[in-house]
């Protein structure tokens, strides 16, 4: 990779849960210089999962509290479920155009630029199935039947989202947008270029999944984070990397799921057919310089599976590729 260096790592850490990646950059091993009181850590619960913050050297309880509003403000910005939102504005608007903030419109235009290079397999229309298979919390294992799945799978197309100015549209009265496979990714950078442009050189942005390094340790070590094995007990990881000025995310089938009748559904939907994805693998973890680039792309190699997944991440400058298949081997582009 360019500017950056990433390379594998063995070594034994104390590894904090993040939904499908483990941070392993609090470890005081191998004799670090630093302590605990060297770092202010911060945690919330926002986008529907615990996050954290985490700056190492001289900062102020202010720019922590500055992360966490932040998280709030794009929370209400774009989640799909929150009234009021942009996103759920536009959903909720029968079609009409909604005017919304500009940073609306950038990941949306973002979300756009990744369904026109996938040809829909990655979709911002998704959420008619989303709310069909209802992955959340509140998920009872309720298997959709064939017909309520064409139904929504008919609502799913990204040529229906109309922009004009600052106004959104759906020429589809009921298509839903949601950004959840791209918006945490989104937000981790805007959290990064927060905490730069007050001057911190070493931190580490977790929010549940997607990982994202400001610079390195201040013993000018790596951050370490660990790849959650699929199916494991937390903290069980299938290799850890080491990593600065560098995102870290990893999609995968072994969070939001249940099983029925020894079958696995998962969260990660197909806008080919509208059930959870069966294409061989367990997870894909993406390295790169941009969380909402990494976000993206491991839901979109995801449902590419294994082959065209490298293919494409090979092809990509800067960007590296972890994938773990369902016979648990590990693939690495690196």
């Amino acid at each position: 990779m360019k500017n950056a260096s990433i390379s594998l790592s063995v070594l034994l850490t104390v590894i904090l849960s993040a939904a499908s990646l483990l941070f392993a950059g609090c470890s005081l091993s191998r004799g670090s210089a630093f302590s605990s009181q060297d770092r202010q850590t911060r945690t919330g619960f926002y986008l529907n999962t615990v996050i954290s913050v985490t700056i190492y050297g001289p900062a102020s309880e202010d720019l922590l509290d500055g992360c966490m509003e932040l998280a709030a403000y794009y929370e209400n910005l774009l989640s799909r479920t929150m009234e009021g939102s942009d996103v759920w504005n536009i959903n909720h608007s029968g079609g009409r155009p909604v005017t919304v903030h500009e940073e609306t419109l950038l990941l949306l235009e973002t979300a756009l630029s990744y369904a026109e290079l996938s040809k829909g397999l990655v979709d911002p229309t998704i959420g008619a199935l989303s709310i069909l298979w209802n992955m959340g919390e509140e998920n009872q294992g309720i298997i959709p039947d064939e017909k309520e799945i064409r139904q929504a799978l008919s609502h799913v197309n990204y040529k229906n989202v109309r922009i004009d100015g600052s106004q959104v549209s759906l020429e589809d009265p009921e298509c839903r947008l949601d950004l959840g496979f791209i918006a945490k990714g989104y937000i981790a950078d805007r959290m990064r270029e927060y905490l730069l442009s007050k001057g911190v050189t070493s931190a580490i942005i977790n929010l549940g999944g997607n990982v994202s390094a400001i610079g390195c340790r201040p013993d000018k070590t790596p951050f370490r984070v660990g790849v959650q094995k699929p199916f494991a007990q937390t903290g069980d990881y299938s290799l850890v990397l080491e990593i600065d000025d560098l995102s870290v995310v990893s999609s995968g089938n072994y969070e939001r799921c249940f099983e029925k009748d020894g079958v696995l559904y998962h969260h990660i939907l197909s806008t080919r057919d509208g059930s959870p994805a069966r294409t061989g693998l367990d997870s894909v973890t993406i390295i790169c310089s941009r969380s909402v680039d990494g976000d993206a792309l491991s839901t979109l190699c995801f449902l590419l599976g294994y082959e065209k997944g490298r293919e494409l991440v090979e092809s990509l400058d800067n960007t590296q590729a972890v994938f773990i298949t369902e016979d648990g081997s590990v693939f690495q582009t690196f």
